[in-house]
């Protein structure tokens, strides 16, 4: 990896960017698992295109044979019956993409996908934290090797020049230095490092134009008239005259924190330990800016390149180092087993959702530490049991029964409540302010109210005894009724125009039910409908 010495003094210092390119990824994935022999033999998958078989990647020994991709499987067979081929499979080769894309994130965290085969990283900045863009691309490389994938990367100022030159310099590892006249760099290279459209292309091709350098000197206007300004858009970004930008994978986060270690853990206790030590210097950071956590990523980097990420959220902003850790060890706990592999090599805790987080007095408030107890109750159990399966129910603005509430994650509910703690949204009424009889409405009903048949003394009347579910019910004790009305806007609809009209009952074996009568008597039905919606208790 010898950087092109030849500078250009009055160019500003660029960004770099790092572009990986794994150039047998689909035939490399389907060997990796093979013997040495077996690996050796020409191999090529294939995919039906125009009602016939074709070769779409090759490896090394079916390259050797003279084969091509597009060529049809019939007469690859004929020149070589020995060629072994397999389906093609762009989902697995993703998935495997996307597996070295979280491996690479050990480097930087600003990395996008460049399918089917190539990865882009800004590595702007951290590249000292490798010893230097060349040692940076040097363990790359052995990393790609060692997992079994063949590789070619380059660093320049431009994604498109980094892209190019890993394709088509032609050199397996290369760096080019900042402040380079990138026009000179890629002059040699084809023009398909520019990615053109294979129209444009084979339109080139036929006027002669096969290198970058013969594009040079000819004037645009007519180019761009000619092949379409995609071309030169292409050719002025990976020059540097126009910057693009990246679509990173995951936004990066403002607020990180990440121990490289020389020697992996497989511990569970040593990973508590550790995170908890990452959030004492997170913590830091967030105290000088007044802001506390309210979503947390632990990203655990193993030896052999897999990635494992755990993530906890809060209901309110949180930066207590042991809080933290707590977090983490109930959604430790609620894996069945976090594979280490041979270790861990690498921790990065960091926080994407933040929120403003004011120093409090500490003292004799005995409210606010119960508000905080059941914060941190609530969020032990979302870290154990998941962030949706622990709801609260939120009064909505509706007369019907079935709309008057809704449930939402109870992490949430600070902010619907507008600020007001979770405990005070949450807590009884005193007993002095509690019916008698108890609540006026079940706390909870069924999904879908069941029929009874029901038996009144009058049409209009309570019940005084009903058949639910092949038992007979008898009524001694009955309270209503509550009238709700089917809104307005809803008259098309038939089924709910029906006015309801709902009792508190109680059988004489002390069973407590919320029944309701459908439809008004003698002006919606001539026989209303008797359903019991819920129970009390």
């Amino acid at each position: 990896m010898t950087p092109t010495s030849s500078r250009n003094p009055d160019a500003s210092p660029p960004r770099r960017y790092l572009s990986l390119w794994l150039e047998r990824l689909a035939t490399d994935r389907i060997e990796r698992t093979m013997s040495p022999d077996q690996r050796e033999q020409p191999r090529a998958t294939v995919l039906v295109e125009k009602s016939a078989l074709r070769l779409v990647a090759l490896n090394p020994a079916a390259e050797a044979l003279a084969l091509a991709p597009g060529l049809a499987l019939a007469d690859a067979r004929a020149r070589h019956p020995h060629l072994q081929v397999a389906d093609h499979d762009p989902e697995a080769d993703a998935r495997v993409l996307e597996g070295f894309a979280d491996a690479c994130e050990r480097y930087t965290p600003l990395l996008a996908c460049e399918a089917p085969d190539g990865l882009m990283l800004d590595v702007s900045g951290c590249t000292h934290l490798f010893g230097g863009e060349q040692e940076l691309v040097r363990d790359l490389l052995r990393r790609v090797t060692r997992s079994g994938f063949a590789a070619r990367a380059a660093v320049a100022a431009t994604p498109g020049a980094a892209f190019a030159l890993a394709r088509f310099s032609g050199r397996r590892a290369l760096v080019v230095e900042s402040g380079l006249d990138l026009a000179d760099v890629l002059a040699p290279l084809p023009l398909a490092a520019l990615r053109p459209a294979p129209q444009a292309r084979a339109a080139l091709a036929k006027l002669g134009f096969v290198r970058i350098r013969d594009l040079q000197d000819k004037p645009r206007a007519p180019l761009a008239a000619r092949f379409g300004a995609a071309l030169l858009a292409s050719w002025d970004a990976a020059t540097g005259r126009t910057r693009i930008a990246l679509t990173h994978r995951f936004p990066p986060p403002r607020f990180s924190a990440e121990k490289p270690l020389f020697e992996p853990v497989e511990r569970v206790e040593d990973v508590l330990g550790l995170t908890e030590h990452l959030a004492v210097t997170l913590a830091q950071s967030l105290e000088r800016q007044g802001l506390g956590a309210r979503r947390l990523d632990l990203t655990l980097f193993r030896v052999d390149g897999k990635v494992s990420r755990l993530s906890v959220g809060t209901g309110r902003p949180v930066r207590a180092p042991a809080a933290i850790r707590r977090l983490f060890a109930e959604k430790v706990a609620a894996i069945e087993n976090l594979d280490a592999g041979f270790g861990f090599d690498l921790l990065r805790l960091s926080a994407p959702l933040t929120e403003a987080l004011a120093p409090q007095q500490q003292g004799f408030d005995t409210e606010r530490e119960t508000d905080a107890a059941l914060d941190t109750l609530v969020d032990r159990l979302a870290a154990r049991l998941g962030r949706d399966r622990v709801q609260v129910l939120v009064a909505a603005d509706r007369h019907s029964p079935e709309q008057a509430s809704r449930a939402g994650p109870a992490q949430q509910m600070r902010r619907v409540f507008e600020g007001a703690s979770l405990a005070a949204a949450l807590a009884v009424p005193p007993v002095s302010e509690v019916d008698a009889d108890g609540p006026i409405r079940p706390l909870r009903l069924f999904t879908c109210p069941e029929r009874v048949e029901a038996v009144a003394e009058v049409p209009d009347g309570p019940p005084i005894r009903f058949r639910w579910r092949r038992v007979l019910h008898q009524v001694i004790r009955c309270e209503g009724p509550e009238r709700i009305a089917a809104p307005w806007w809803q008259a098309e609809r038939a089924h709910l125009t029906l006015t309801r009209d709902y009792f508190r009952v109680e059988t004489r074996n002390g069973r407590r039910f919320w029944l309701f009568r459908a439809g008004l008597y003698g002006r919606e039905a001539a026989h209303p409908d008797w359903y019991v919606h819920g129970m009390f208790g």
